[in-house]
């Protein structure tokens, strides 16, 4: 009986060994899944970056296009923002990606600088297109619109335009016009990169829309005068004695002349001239002349 014992005893330890042994032998890398029913396995979208549409769809382009082709036909108002109240090229893009959560300026200065800069070649469906102005020495940016044409085809995009025929939201193309003297560049606001859909949407935030990125100025460097500036002398100014200038009030009423009245004055007779008193002589007497011998 204590040899059974023993047995039972030494095959017991053998096999601890052996699982001992294994255990601590087990190959590097191997790992064991547990799977369990309350806890959901998580999506492959969430651990793996989505794969990009064969087209390069942007994130929103298709809503963004239906709802900017909605508009076609508005009339074009300088400044607007409304269908009803027209749009001018600028107006339009605000109205059109503002439908879509993201805030553009109203402003064709300012949406050259508006989102990100994209090649030509690389243009999708809801990127904006800058032009310049319709003048021939024109280098600053002057209309916008949205791109509706797919890669590869000729580059279509919708606008408002002010053209004097057909002006409106209309659709044009970019080879072949005008516009491709005009061509700036392309400009890309869409948020994300380029996807097939998004796996999970995000609620919107209560902020308000998104703002499009805008590439901020760089500082200019301090110029540094080479040589020393003296300032001028302070020229001190004497108190000026001011005038008392007589004030002459003019009256509406005219004053009456005066009227030069001569006045008739009594002439007296001229008086006689006085009789010259005749005075007679008297008879001289002469004295006798004595000759004296």
């Amino acid at each position: 009986m204590r040899y059974v014992w023993l047995t039972f005893l030494t095959l017991v330890a053998g096999l601890v060994a052996f699982f001992s042994w294994q255990h601590l032998h087990k190959q590097p890398g191997r790992t064991v899944a547990v799977v369990s029913s309350d806890v959901p396995a998580r999506a492959v979208s969430d651990t793996m970056p989505p794969a990009a549409a064969p087209s390069g769809e942007l994130p929103g382009a298709d809503r963004l296009i239906d709802f900017a082709m909605q508009q076609l036909g508005s009339p074009y108002t300088y400044a607007g923002t409304t269908p009803t109240g027209g749009f001018d090229c600028s107006g339009f893009l605000l109205y059109v990606y503002n439908h879509v959560g993201i805030a553009v300026p109203h402003s064709t200065a300012l949406l050259i600088n508006a989102g990100r800069a994209v090649p030509r070649e690389q243009a999708r469906r809801g990127d904006m297109v800058i032009f310049t102005g319709t003048a021939q020495t024109s280098t600053t940016p002057g209309h916008a619109g949205i791109i509706i044409s797919e890669p590869g085809e000729p580059l279509r995009f919708i606008h408002s335009s002010s053209a004097r025929r057909e002006s409106g939201v209309k659709i044009s193309q970019v080879e072949g016009t005008d516009y491709e003297r005009r061509f700036m560049g392309i400009r890309r606001v869409l948020d994300g990169a380029v996807v097939n859909s998004p796996a999970k949407s995000s609620p919107p935030k209560a902020a308000g829309p998104a703002v499009a990125p805008v590439t901020p100025l760089k500082p200019k460097a301090p110029q540094v005068a080479s040589t020393l500036v003296v300032p001028a002398p302070r020229v001190v100014r004497r108190p000026v004695k001011r005038t008392k200038t007589k004030t002459v009030v003019k009256t509406t009423h005219p004053v009456p002349a005066k009227v030069k009245t001569k006045v008739a004055t009594a002439r007296k007779p001229a008086a006689k001239p006085a009789a010259k008193k005749t005075t007679s002589k008297k008879p001289g007497t002469k004295k006798p002349v004595v000759h004296q011998n």
